[in-house]
């Protein structure tokens, strides 16, 4: 009976480590997630199913096109993915055809799926805080993101990660570009 409760305890310790691992490595490493929506399209599809590397944030802020994940609302369980397009610290414009500017330059990327129709709120110069990112869909016209007043700019703190890696559909498994 001594070494029946050894061995229950034994394997409930073991069982207890791997939960408080696995608690551990979604916390502060990576997470899945899944896409849902057609905001991001060329790059991610609806129902693609990502990791997000939780840990790079921790060592070196977003850069300009990293496809960041963020919290739509504080407190909800529903998440973004979108792609950085300003930084702290700059101003950003889009004029009424659809070009992106940065601190008054045009900005040439080829992200976007087409050109955007609807400024939204980045029609005016909006200036990015110490610690504020302009997000866009790469599906500029079927996409809520900074131009949105709902979203807005994105605080750091609510960046929970970048998107690292494609995982399903087995036939789209990679990286996900960033730059």
């Amino acid at each position: 009976m001594k070494a029946f409760l050894k061995d229950i305890l034994s394997m409930s310790l073991y069982l207890l480590g791997i939960l408080i691992l696995t608690y551990l490595v979604i916390q502060f490493v990576g997470q899945r997630t899944v896409v849902q929506g057609e905001s991001m399209e060329n790059t991610l599809m609806s129902g693609d199913n990502l990791i997000v590397d939780k840990l790079t944030y921790r060592f070196h802020e977003p850069n300009r096109y990293d496809v960041v994940v963020f919290p739509y609302q504080q407190g909800k369980n529903t998440f973004y993915i979108k792609r950085v397009i300003g930084v702290p610290g700059e101003s950003v414009y889009i004029d009424e055809v659809g070009d992106i500017y940065i601190n008054g330059e045009r900005l040439l990327e080829t992200y976007g799926k087409e050109i955007i129709l609807d400024p939204g709120i980045a029609a005016d110069t909006i200036h990015l805080g110490a610690d504020e990112y302009f997000v866009l869909g790469d599906n500029r016209n079927a996409s809520a993101d900074s131009r949105d007043p709902s979203v807005g700019v994105v605080k750091r703190e609510n960046i929970v990660g970048r998107a690292w890696l494609r995982i399903y559909p087995f036939d789209s498994i990679g990286f996900i570009k960033h730059d």
